[in-house]
């Protein structure tokens, strides 16, 4: 049988050192024949595939397109029983095979995708993401955690923010502080329909009015399209993997420090994907994106109650003492992610102040607060008690004689 390199070296010997077939045939011992095919031959000899081979499921086959056409994704064990019911008698293995080659005709066309090319500071995406453990929050006590994440997918660039609700004022806390730790403004921000930012795809007051303070766009994702912004659905799997694996955290102000000083090292690397590092796209990226305000829209929570005769108030499941003096008085809260406050509204007298505690259950009292609420206990007491006159003795000895 001649192969490619016999006919190569044949018709080399005949235009290129001029030998006779004889010649060639005493230095090669290939077959006069052989040697006339090869010089005859303008193409590489090649051989076709071999003739396919009766197999054990050529009978079968209008039963399994049946099968499949009634159902897609019908497992290769449950066609195999129905198989078996007319008398199939061949191995797993050649019946998986076909069906690999048989389920695309069956099944929807899967998705496909086009390269995205991203334009330096035009998007910064965002999500939640969630960590696998609990987070410890003092007191005893582990607490379900989010992390607000952001990524510049021109440069990669990647910030998080810890926070414990999917309440909008925590949320826009975590934007404000990644796109402070990103250290400009991006064009637009891409969200999901996330339930605080865009349910049913239209963007919430408190959305709107925070992407307004900071004239910034928006894009709203179709529902279930998590996969266009993939740059940081990736991100996230690299997050459990490598920044939460083998990871302990003392507390939640102890997670926010390692995930900072993560994303800046991650930050610093060298990206898969674009071949760069990813800080000096940062910096390519900043140059074209607007400075940060002076300041930042307010994302603190803020509501107006009135102080109970239990003067104490419920913030996040926990009650926190609030100044006894002001009871039937309003007052507005303001609750940052490190502190309550709380002042009059008729007189702004700072009526409380605690360190925000994400453990709940629990009751703080300010000991100035307690000492107020004592004092005015023991006013309420000597009110209720009699007044007696009490009179010199000398009084009585002039009236009663002697």
């Amino acid at each position: 049988m001649l192969d490619v390199e016999q006919w190569a070296e044949i018709r080399r010997m005949k235009h290129v050192e001029g030998l006779s077939q004889r010649e060639i045939h005493r230095r090669t011992g290939a077959h006069r024949d052989t040697i006339r095919r090869a010089l005859a031959q303008p193409k590489p000899p090649g051989y076709g595939p071999r003739a396919k081979r009766p197999s054990k499921l050529d009978p079968f086959m209008a039963s399994i397109e049946e099968l499949l056409e009634d159902e897609p994704t019908l497992s290769g064990v449950r066609i195999r029983e129905e198989l078996e019911k007319d008398g199939y008698e061949g191995s797993k293995t050649i019946l998986d095979d076909l069906l690999r080659e048989l389920r695309p005709r069956f099944s929807p066309p899967p998705r496909s995708f086009q390269r995205t090319r991203y334009r330096p500071g035009e998007l910064a995406q965002f999500d939640l993401c969630e960590p696998r453990a609990l987070i410890p929050v003092g007191y005893g006590q582990t607490r379900r955690g989010y992390v607000v994440t952001c990524e510049l997918p021109y440069s990669r660039a990647f910030a998080g923010a810890l926070v414990f609700s999917k309440e909008f004022c925590d949320i826009a806390w975590g934007m404000r502080r990644c796109l402070e730790r990103l250290g400009a403004l991006p064009g637009k921000l891409v969200w999901d329909r996330e339930g605080a930012t865009a349910p049913r795809g239209r963007p919430t007051g408190g959305f709107l009015a925070f992407c307004g303070e900071l004239s910034l766009g928006w894009v709203i994702l179709d529902a279930g399209d998590c996969q266009a912004k993939g740059a940081l659905e990736r991100s996230h799997r690299f997050l459990h993997g490598n920044f939460e694996a083998g990871r302990r955290f003392a507390n939640a102000l102890d997670f926010q420090d390692q995930l900072d000083r993560w994303c800046e090292r991650v930050n610093a690397r060298v990206h898969r994907t674009t071949r760069a590092v990813v800080a000096e796209r940062l910096l390519e990226e900043q140059a074209r994106m607007r400075a940060l305000p002076q300041t930042l829209p307010d994302t603190d929570r803020r509501f107006v109650t009135r102080v109970g005769a239990q003067p104490y108030l419920r913030v996040d499941r926990n009650d926190y003492s609030l100044d006894p003096r002001l009871v039937h008085r309003r007052v507005e809260v303001r609750v940052s992610q490190a502190e309550i406050r709380a002042l009059a509204l008729d007189t702004g007298e700072l009526a409380a102040r605690h360190a925000r505690v994400f453990a709940g259950g629990l009751a703080f009292t300010e000991p100035a607060h307690q000492a107020a609420l004592d004092e005015l206990r023991g006013e309420r007491r000597r009110a209720r008690e009699p007044e007696v006159q009490l009179r010199p003795l000398a009084r009585y000895d002039a009236l009663i004689p002697a």
